[in-house]
């Protein structure tokens, strides 16, 4: 197709030429016959559409990229706006149309034709602008923007419908699986066919801990896929993405495509997603916030099982993997005993719970 444009336009340029040269004196035996001016207008179709053709791929590529920018900014376009515009479009097509109809007089050659493309263009331009600047003014318009506004207002209460984007480390870990079914995560789930692929990759490595995370993960998201009938997000049309190669700072990329929020257990992609002014939801801060409240004073029955790391502590475990130093209880090492809670510590990795054996 575009070779045939090339034609097109390198006859085209054939017209030019032949235009521009009738105005030279030239002497009658020096002027080209009827075949060599046809062979003239070959010559000029080929070379256009050789050039056309070469150009191809490259017109390809940025006519794909401005279509996806294109469809891009659509989306957060409302839908009067849309029509609003369309109203705009034909009113400045119409008019272009009437101030056309001045330049059909005009003999120079081609000036006719292109005042009238550029008329189109700019009255086009014009009538899309000015509608969507005054579109807010319109009574019914206004009406419509507003009820729309409040229906989106009513949903957010009931539910969050911003996109959750689901990263590699929070699927081999499983929790998410038993999050989703109770129906505390609302709005779209997004799995990106790159976590996909590096939960294969994880699963075909040579490192045994690697590969049964691999595999943990992939039957983690085959759970999910089955109970939720959630589908795999394809990132192929999403070009901005393909140039990055660490999965991490794609996952941040497609959340602020998708103006979605990143769903992880990854303190570190946790930091960089707030340096990057990203969302995040972390598994584990959750999981942290929902330990039981325990106040100092408060006793408690443990089970001591190795020393600690201070000469005469001990350590014991909550079921829910919290970690208990009790002061002067090496002596219970082994044994089920009272204590008392002195403190409770609270960081980024977790909770720590500080006591003291009851007398």
């Amino acid at each position: 197709m575009f070779a045939l444009v090339g034609a097109v336009v390198g006859y085209g340029a054939f017209l030019l030429a032949k235009y521009l040269v009738s105005f030279a004196d030239i002497p009658e035996e020096m002027r080209f016959t009827q075949g060599q001016q046809i062979g003239a207008a070959v010559v000029f179709a080929i070379i256009f559409s050789i050039f056309f053709f070469r150009l191809t791929p490259t017109i390809s590529k940025q006519g794909k990229k401005v279509a996806h920018n294109i469809e891009r900014d659509l989306q957060g376009v409302a839908p009067n706006e849309v029509l609003v515009g369309t109203f705009g479009l034909i009113a400045g097509l119409i008019i272009a149309f009437l101030i056309s109809n001045i330049f059909k007089d005009i003999q120079v050659f081609y000036l006719g034709t292109i005042l009238t493309i550029f008329t189109y263009l700019v009255m086009a331009f014009i009538g899309v602008v000015v509608a969507t600047r005054l579109g807010p003014d319109i009574p019914f318009l206004v009406s419509q923007e507003r009820g729309r506004k409040e229906q989106t207002k009513g949903r957010g209460k009931s539910g969050d419908s911003t996109p959750k984007i689901l990263d590699t480390s929070v699927i081999i870990d499983g929790r998410i699986a038993e999050i989703i079914r109770t129906g505390f995560i609302e709005g779209p789930i997004i799995i990106p066919e790159f976590v996909i692929s590096e939960l294969q990759h994880i699963a075909d490595s040579t490192d045994g801990l690697k590969r049964n995370r691999g595999r943990r993960g992939l039957d983690v998201l085959n759970r999910i896929r089955a109970e939720h009938g959630i589908d795999i997000y394809n990132t192929s049309s999403e070009k901005a993405l393909e140039e990055i190669p660490e999965v991490d700072i794609k996952l941040l990329k497609l959340a602020q495509l998708t103006n979605g929020k990143v769903v992880t257990n990854d303190f570190n992609l946790n930091k960089v997603a707030g340096i990057k002014g990203v969302g995040v939801l972390n598994i584990n801060e959750l999981a942290n916030t929902l330990k039981p409240v325990v106040l100092p004073g408060e006793g408690m029955t443990v089970y001591l099982v190795k020393e600690g790391k201070e000469q005469g502590q001990a350590v014991a475990y909550l079921d829910d993997g919290t970690m208990i130093v009790v002061e002067n209880g090496d002596r219970k090492i082994g044994q089920t005993t009272d204590i008392s809670v002195t403190s409770v510590l609270q960081t980024a990795a977790g909770r720590m719970i500080f006591g003291r054996l009851k007398d």
